[in-house]
Formats: C-alpha cells, structure tokens, sequence
C-alpha cells in the first residue's frame, strides 16, 4: 500500500510538472509572437557605409499600439534608408490601411524603398491601391527597376525585383530563378559601385551571385516558422522541410544575402522560437 501511495504521488508530481512546463511553453510562444526584436548585422565593405533598416513580410500585422513597438525600434536603429522586401499585405486577410498607416510611419524616418512579394500577386486591385498610397507618401516602388542612393557622396546602385508570380502561372524555384536572372541581369550592365537588390525570394540566391551583386535583400521563409536549436527552420514556402535560406547572413563570392525571418504571419499563425524581427544592416 505505500509503495502505492509513493507511486501515485511520484506520478502527480510529474504530471504537474509537465502540466506547468506545456502551460510555460505555451504563454511563451504566444509573448514571441508578439515581442519583436531588432537584429544587427554588419558587412564589411569598401564603401563609405550605409546603414539599411531592413523590413519583410509585415502582412499587415497589428501588434500593441498602433505597431508603435515596431515603428520604435526602426526610429531608434537611425537607419539611413528602410527597404521594405515584399508581402506588405497579406492575401488571405487583407487590411491596406493598416499597411499604410505602418509605412507611413516609416517614410518619415528615413527613405523608404519597396518591392512586392508573392502575396501583392495575388490581390491585384487592393496592391493598386497600396502602391498609389505608397508613391503619395514619397516610397520608392522599384518593379524591376533601378535607382541611387547618395550616402557621404558615394554612390549606391539600387535594383528591386518584384516577385516571379506576377509573371508566372505555376511556382517552382527553377522557374522563379529564371525570371529573376532574366529581369537581373539587363539592369546590373554597366553599373558600378555598390550594388544592393531587393527581392522577396531568398532561394533564387544563386541569381543575385551570378549578377555579381553585393547585397541582396530578401524575406518570404519567416525563418522557416519552427527554429529548432542547432538545426535552423522547420519549413519555408518553395524550400519544404528544413530549408538551407531561411534567415540571416548567407555569402557566396562577392555577393552577400540577408534574409529577414519577417514581422507577420500568414497561413500558419504561429511562430516557435522565432521572433518577428527587424534587421539593422550597416555597411561599413
């Protein structure tokens, strides 16, 4: 009987245990979600510097505030100029002002430069209406395109790249590739100094490579949903399980790419060890 009792209470206490662990896990994974945080990553370069708040997949998100947490850590990173990679809007739960209220915050911190994401492809009335929104607050809209950015007097070249699917019928990373090498490489002719692309899709990589461009800046992975400790991300769109371009720093040759794990969420609505972020990249 009291080997009994001493098992039954063993047993409780362990399902206590777990009952407060999973009760922790969870309250932590919903403060997560909502508790962005500032990345910094710096290159080294030739150049006079440049400093790039870098912002990705926002699908009009609303966190506390009016998304002033946000807005402040832009403010307080004093960015030089904002790129902002795409999937401003989300597809499947559109709010346009909400996206443009958020940029516009964001035009009076610094110059801002957008291209759009797989999920403008998607609603074509509701991005006219952004991109008109857009292009009254003074954003930069670059659809296959190019401009500068003068910084210290140096010239910085910069080229976006809107995502394949305003093109395309059917998605594939191959696909993909060849339309944005075939829109890349016309634009980096003749162009010299540092050259900085904004394009939704990190696993084009190899296109940015091949174009010899320095920087490239890219979201769509919301660093894989799941980050498993030393594994990386769970899934990412057009990559599947496991992705090798799912966040961060990634060089090959002369040409290095940032990916943004991104601010909001979309068809899953919630990430696992890893937070919505902002990245501060300075060029230096």
């Amino acid at each position: 009987m009291l080997d009994f009792l001493k098992n039954h209470v063993t047993a409780t206490v362990i399902l206590s245990c777990l009952t407060v662990l999973l009760l922790a896990l969870i309250v932590w994974i919903i403060w997560s979600n909502k508790a962005p945080v500032l990345t910094r990553i710096s290159i080294k370069s030739n150049t006079s510097g440049l400093k790039i708040a870098h912002i990705s997949d926002f699908h009009n998100a609303k966190f506390q505030n009016d998304n002033e947490e946000l807005i402040a850590l832009v403010r307080e990173s004093a960015p030089d100029i904002i790129a902002i990679t795409g999937d401003l809007i989300d597809s499947r739960h559109t709010k346009v002002k909400r996206s443009i209220d958020f940029v516009r915050e964001l035009a009076r911190i610094a110059p801002c430069y957008y291209v759009p994401g797989n999920h403008e492809s998607r609603i074509k009335e509701e991005y006219e209406q952004l991109k008109t929104a857009l292009a009254e607050l003074g954003v930069t809209i670059l659809c296959d395109q190019k401009t500068t950015h003068e910084q210290n007097g140096e010239i910085f070249t910069i080229i976006g790249i809107e995502d394949p699917m305003f093109v395309l019928q059917k998605d594939s990373t191959e696909m993909a590739s060849a339309v944005v090498s075939g829109k890349l490489l016309p634009l980096v002719e003749n162009i010299e100094g540092y050259t900085i692309v904004l394009c939704h899709r990190p696993e084009t990589f190899m296109s940015y490579v091949d174009a010899e461009i320095d920087l490239a800046l890219t979201g769509h992975a919301h660093g894989g949903q799941a980050q498993i400790p030393f594994v990386g991300g769970l899934i990412a769109p057009n990559q599947g399980f496991f992705p090798k371009y799912s966040e961060g720093l990634h060089t090959e040759g002369k040409t290095n790419m940032v990916i943004s794990r991104g601010i909001g969420n979309s068809l899953c609505p919630l990430r696992v060890n890893n937070r919505p972020e902002i990245i501060l990249i300075t060029i230096e």
